[in-house]
Parts: structure tokens; C-alpha cells; sequence
């Protein structure tokens, strides 16, 4: 595995790192990368859910913390430098496989310090059952992606007041606040931030890969497109149905349908979920035009849905997109 390296310490937003995987998966020609990150307060919420339903803004701003979103699905996050944020850029098209392989490469990483941790549920790291990681993935041709969170220490008032989960899904892990279902490195060890570092990078390193200033740039005019208030934002999509639901072990799910005469003219589906395939492609185009029926739904999606959306089947789309019927 090689340790990807930049040419100084310069502090960078949390966009230019999104970029810098981007870059390494386009253009460096190398299995295995790694690289470790830390960024001033940050939220970083997923591909397909919507901002005003993830981030207490107002508490963002008022806190100096900046928001941004990434490529990859799943859920939002707060950042900041009590922890540590890490990247994984691999040769494969096997998003899932990949993703399994890294979480338990970390999980083992915690096991050489001593400390007992489990790869588990669709994304976390536990230990003792409280999460000290959460991860997501995407890729890119021929790439995969994992990128994900490592909570030694961060400022829990920050993270409570800027991130706003859904009761549904507090109430589904089972606590009644984000302290009672989150642990720190630091509450189970005496090593410091920095000798945590050190013991990533040599337990999952063995070789160094350093950037120079022509990769910094052609990064920084990838991170244009992170920064792009049509990025961050998006666009509210037009509906005349709208289903909310929860799938254990798939995520939270906000569908919205445009329907002129019972047919499907656009639809947006929104949440938490992973992507592993092209949801564009695969499921949202092949809906557009068709009636909004179960039938008409099942016939026209010939794909498996498992490729495209982790843990989910035909079936469950299908009901997810016709609850009523």
C-alpha cells in the first residue's frame, strides 16, 4: 500500500481532499493508496440526501463551520481536527468487496493497538458497540473509493448542534443521543493524536508515493466542481408524490415523484443509501415515462437493483416506490 504524500502542510478545505482521491484514482497508476486528512469544523453530507434535511444551517453558521458534499452516498458527518478523516483509492470495480476489505483492514489496525473492534452494519467500525468510524464509498472506472471517518477526539457540541438526524433514525440504533452511540480512540487508549497517526499509516503502509506542485494544481481545478454552489446545493426537485421510509441494513429514503396522468415525468430518490452502480442509468431513467404502478415499475426495471443501490432488491424498490398500492 502506498501512502500518498503532498509537498507541504499547507491547510486545506475539506473539498480539495474529495478532489485529491479523484485525482489519485484518474491518474496515478498505482493498486493500492492511502492517505490520512484533517480539516478546521466541517459538515460533509452524502450525494443524494438534501442539505436543509441533514444540517441545522443556521447553527453552521453561526459556528464558523463549513458544509460541503461528496460523491459518495450514505450520511452526513461533522469533522474537524479532534479527528481524523481517511481515504482508500483501489484498483477494482467491486465497490462492495472493497468496501468490506478496507473496513476490516481497519478494524485490524485497531486490534494491533490493543483495542477491540468489529467492521459492522452497513458502514461503521464499533467498539464495545459504539461507533468510532463511518465510511462510504463510490468509484470511478476502474477505481474504487472508500473514504471515511476515525473519531479520536472532536468538539461534541459541534457535532450535535450541526448535524440533524432524523428521530427515526436515533430511535433505531437504540439511543437517545449521538454521545450514547459514539466512542473516541482517545476513551480507550493513552496514545496521543499524533502516535495515532504513525500507527495508521505504518500498520497499512509500506511505501510512499509524494505528489509535487503540478498534481497539487491539476487537484485544485478538480475541487472546482466541490465548490460550485450547484454542487453543494443542488437543485429542489418538483414532486406531486412523496414517500419517506426507512430499509434496515439500506438506509433512509426520500422519494419524490413528478406525476402528470399517472405518469412518472421525474423522480428524485434521496437518503442515505450507497450507490455501487449507476442509479442514473439504471433505475432513473428507465422509470421516466412508465405509469406509476407496480406493475408498470417492476417491468421496467430490468437491472439487478442489488448493483446499483447496496443491500436493496427488485422488490423492496418496487414497494419503496409504491408504498400505497
Amino acid at each position: 500500500m502506498h501512502y500518498v504524500e503532498l509537498p507541504d502542510n499547507t491547510p486545506r478545505p475539506l473539498p480539495f481532499y474529495l478532489a485529491m482521491e479523484e485525482y489519485i484514482a484518474r491518474h496515478i497508476d498505482a493498486d493500492d493508496c492511502f492517505f490520512m486528512w484533517q480539516v478546521k469544523p466541517t459538515v460533509i453530507f452524502g450525494r443524494n440526501q438534501l442539505i436543509e434535511n441533514e444540517v441545522n444551517i443556521p447553527f453552521c453558521q453561526e459556528n464558523g463551520i463549513e458544509t460541503y458534499r461528496r460523491k459518495s452516498g450514505g450520511g452526513c458527518v461533522y469533522a474537524d481536527m479532534g479527528n481524523i478523516m481517511l481515504s482508500y483509492i483501489t484498483k477494482s470495480e467491486r465497490v462492495a468487496f472493497t468496501f468490506g476489505k478496507y473496513t476490516t483492514m481497519i478494524a485490524y489496525m485497531l486490534h494491533k493497538m490493543g483495542i477491540e473492534a468489529q467492521a459492522t452494519g452497513r458502514n461503521d467500525i464499533l467498539i464495545e458497540g459504539k461507533k468510532v468510524s463511518g465510511n462510504a464509498f463510490y468509484h470511478v472506472p476502474g477505481r474504487s473509493i472508500v473514504h471515511g471517518t476515525m473519531l479520536y477526539d472532536t468538539n461534541m457540541r459541534n457535532m450535535v448542534g450541526a448535524i440533524t438526524p432524523s428521530s427515526e433514525k436515533l430511535v433505531s440504533k437504540g439511543v437517545e443521543s449521538v454521545r450514547q452511540h459514539i466512542t473516541l480512540i482517545k476513551d480507550h487508549s493513552t496514545i496521543t493524536l499524533e502516535e495515532f497517526m504513525q500507527h495508521i499509516r505504518t500498520t497499512i503502509c509500506h511505501s510512499t508515493l509524494l505528489l509535487d506542485n503540478d498534481d497539487v494544481e491539476k487537484i485544485e481545478g478538480i475541487m472546482q466542481e466541490y465548490l460550485s454552489p450547484e454542487f453543494i446545493y443542488g437543485n429542489n426537485p418538483r414532486y406531486t408524490v412523496r414517500y419517506q421510509r426507512r430499509i434496515e441494513n439500506v438506509g433512509e429514503f426520500d422519494v419524490r415523484i413528478e406525476v402528470k396522468h399517472k405518469i412518472i415525468r421525474d423522480i428524485s430518490i434521496m437518503g442515505d443509501y450507497f450507490l455501487t452502480g449507476d442509479i442514473d442509468r439504471d433505475i432513473i431513467t428507465p422509470l421516466k415515462g412508465k405509469k406509476l404502478t407496480r406493475e408498470s415499475i417492476s417491468s421496467a426495471i430490468t437491472c439487478d437493483v442489488s448493483n446499483v443501490i447496496h443491500n436493496m432488491t427488485n422488490e423492496m424498490l418496487t414497494l419503496l416506490l409504491t408504498p400505497e398500492q
